[in-house]
């Protein structure tokens, strides 16, 4: 049976658990409300500029309006971008998100190479031997534009360099402090329908219902080709921050969750052992009074 001391250190070590993920809530806690509003801020002009990108992706010539808008009808290499976690203690948000990806790419015909934003996704990669092209770690609690800028210019060289027939990008989309779920887009090419992963271009069809026949055109100032060449691959670009911030919202939200719920077993854990902790001594307080008793009735009878 476990001593009242072995009782006691154990129930001290839970509590100092406690007092840790406790911490730990509040910390993420603070992070995730600015996160949260950093995604709110960022999100209607990423919208938008995904939009823009979609519009010149099915405007006529698109071939020549812009070699990023470039239509591979196979597809021999797939790069893939992944935002993961530096950290753990998140729960299953790292899990999640790397299984995800695996699973989406494991049928493919083409060779699938990576670039993993977050040191969790590169380690978990590396342990199934997956081809790596480059890997972001230790970036800033608040990662600005130009922090994550050479993400954008590795991938946009190996689309233009044709090393590359199509770029994803997989992240976990932010819904609320309880709700992430992991997603992919289609970064490059920019197409207009969803294309399930893997698929050839040529493959996809317009859907049911959609007008056939070419898009409107626009007048553009200063040019077309100036205007386009400056904000294709900066919209590219904004795509994979846009992102990364909503995959550090929801890391913070599942480590915040995770905090709650270990803080709650640990007290759960502390009074059940505390429990036995009581019993074992009043079992034990029991005992001796039973053993006094015990040895004054056989002194009483020996006297007699």
């Amino acid at each position: 049976m476990t001593s009242a001391r072995e009782m006691r250190l154990r129930i001290r070590s839970v509590e100092n658990i406690a007092q840790v993920t406790r911490a730990l809530e509040a910390v993420s806690a603070s992070r995730v409300r600015k996160a949260e509003q950093r995604v709110q801020q960022t999100r209607p002009y990423a919208s938008k500029a995904w939009q823009v990108l979609k519009h010149l992706s099915r405007q006529p010539g698109r071939d020549m309006v812009h070699p990023l808008l470039t239509e591979r009808e196979v597809v021999e290499n797939i790069l893939v971008v992944l935002v993961s976690g530096d950290r753990g203690l998140a729960g299953a948000y790292n899990t999640n998100v790397v299984f995800y990806t695996l699973e989406a790419f494991r049928n493919t015909s083409a060779k699938v190479t990576y670039i993993t934003v977050g040191r969790k996704g590169r380690d978990m990669l590396l342990r199934r031997k997956q081809n790596l092209l480059a890997e972001f770690s230790n970036l800033p609690k608040e990662p600005t534009f130009a922090d994550v800028s050479a993400i954008g210019r590795i991938v946009i060289d190996e689309y233009l360099e044709k090393k590359a027939d199509q770029v994803w990008l997989v992240y976990t989309d932010f819904v609320n402090l309880l709700h992430q779920i992991p997603a992919s887009k289609l970064l490059l090419p920019v197409e207009f329908e969803e294309i399930p992963i893997g698929a050839y271009i040529a493959d996809v069809q317009p859907s049911a219902g959609e007008p056939e026949g070419p898009e409107p055109t626009y007048i553009y100032e200063p040019s077309r080709d100036v205007l386009v060449d400056e904000i294709v691959p900066r919209l590219t670009e904004l795509q994979i921050y846009q992102a990364i911030i909503e995959s550090l919202a929801s890391e913070h939200a599942a480590r915040m969750v995770t905090m709650r719920n270990a803080t709650e077993n640990a007290a759960d854990l502390a009074d059940a052992l505390r429990l036995e902790y009581n019993k074992a001594r009043q079992w034990a307080i029991t005992s001796d009074m039973l053993d006094i008793a015990g040895g004054a009735e056989a002194l009483a009878q020996s006297q007699e």
